[in-house]
């Protein structure tokens, strides 16, 4: 049941859009283990003139980067799990992207079961019925 939420620096398209959440799929139900038919992503895009890294523009440098995030429920997932996934999503954007900065970001929210939950159900609800 985890929700995605992707910044990405490269012109807004269907096509990366379907590549990333490809991608995202892949890793989250291969890496993970969570339930496709839970998993949500919401991408947005960011003009290179808009992101900056060591306060230069993307544009300038003619490199691209992300950051991605993913709210996953406590306990559920090990460290090497964690680390396996952020590795694999890295890969897949730095092909993706191609000339990717090295200061692209994962963020791995590990949230309670009882402050987490959708269709108005927590977690912990869920676990117990």
């Amino acid at each position: 049941m985890p929700i995605l939420t992707v910044k990405v620096s490269v012109p807004k398209s269907r096509t990366i859009s379907d590549a990333i959440v490809s991608l995202l799929m892949d890793a989250t139900r291969d890496v993970l283990k969570k339930k496709p038919d839970d998993t949500a992503i919401a991408i947005d895009f960011v003009d290179a003139e808009d992101w900056y890294v060591a306060g230069r523009p993307l544009s300038e440098t003619r490199q691209a980067s992300f950051f991605m995030d993913i709210r996953i429920t406590d306990e559920t997932n090990t460290k090497a799990e964690k680390a396996a996934y952020i590795r694999q999503v890295f890969d897949g954007f730095n092909r993706l992207l191609g000339n990717l900065n090295d200061k692209s970001y994962i963020q791995i929210h590990d949230v309670r079961a009882t402050s987490y939950g959708y269709g108005g159900e927590t977690q912990e609800y869920r676990f117990h019925h």
